[in-house]
């Protein structure tokens, strides 16, 4: 999930992407926080600043896919990339499975993104034959929220608005990368091609600005160093950061009967 954030027009890094990336981590790393110590350790408190942060959810993850589109467009080993992350993911699945099976992961955002990077590597060479415009992108993300609903059953803008879609597809969790599982599918952290692969095609389109160095000048400098750092080591945070908190959890448990 680390990306190279260098335009290679020579305007140098784009300190942005790892801010806007940093923050996006900092963000889930809070978010699992209190998931792990409300729902897994029983904490009231916890679960109520889970639930008070669960609608923003959404948007601190689709601004961390939309980004990684963005810089998709920065480096030339995507394909590569992308086959290497989905290994890590596979991995993450069987570590889960193994050491906390009621909270396995079984399509999360690792094996989202590999599965666009390599779907970006292997269409690059068309898409770069195309001009940015800003018409792809709204079409992007009309199509999201036109796809938002597959994963409930439904396509459209609303459940009440939206068109019901066949039960049969939902019988099964073959078709669970797409959105698409039965009542019975588990993933502590899912990110289906549908909606979210229309967030990550749309911040492709945003890339050709940044690889054409057209990103406003306050984009090459560093604003929140510590953000930027969070955001160029994405990856190893994604990785460590949850057996971190679990460890904290556990201590702060251990340490309770004293504080009270």
């Amino acid at each position: 999930m680390q990306q190279n954030n260098t335009a290679p027009d020579g305007r140098g890094r784009i300190y942005l992407m790892d801010e806007l990336r940093g923050f996006a981590v900092f963000c889930m790393v809070f978010y699992h926080g209190f998931y792990t110590f409300g729902y897994l350790f029983g904490s009231d408190v916890g679960i109520y600043f889970f639930r008070f942060f669960m609608p923003a959810e959404p948007f601190f993850a689709g601004m961390f896919l939309f980004i990684s589109g963005v810089c998709s467009n920065l480096t030339h080993s995507n394909l590569a990339r992308g086959i290497k992350l989905l290994a890590v993911s596979l991995g993450v699945t069987l570590a889960t499975w193994i050491f906390v099976p009621e909270d396995v992961i079984t399509f999360g955002v690792l094996h989202f993104l590999s599965v666009c990077m390599i779907l970006f590597g292997l269409l690059k060479p068309a898409a770069d034959r195309f001009r940015f415009s800003w018409t792809p992108v709204l079409v992007c993300a009309a199509l999201y929220f036109a796809a938002r609903g597959v994963p409930n059953g439904y396509l459209g803008y609303g459940a009440g608005l939206g068109v019901p879609l066949p039960q049969s597809l939902y019988t099964c969790d073959w078709l669970a990368p797409l959105g698409l599982t039965s009542p019975n599918f588990v993933s502590s952290d899912y990110f289906p091609l549908l909606p979210w692969i229309f967030v990550f095609a749309a911040g492709t389109f945003v890339g050709k600005l940044a690889k054409q160095g057209r990103f406003p000048e306050i984009a090459y400098r560093s604003q929140v160093p510590i953000l930027s750092w969070f955001g160029r080591h994405a990856l190893l945070l994604y990785l460590f950061h949850q057996p971190v908190i679990y460890g904290l959890c556990l201590l702060l448990k251990a340490c309770m009967p004293y504080l009270s």
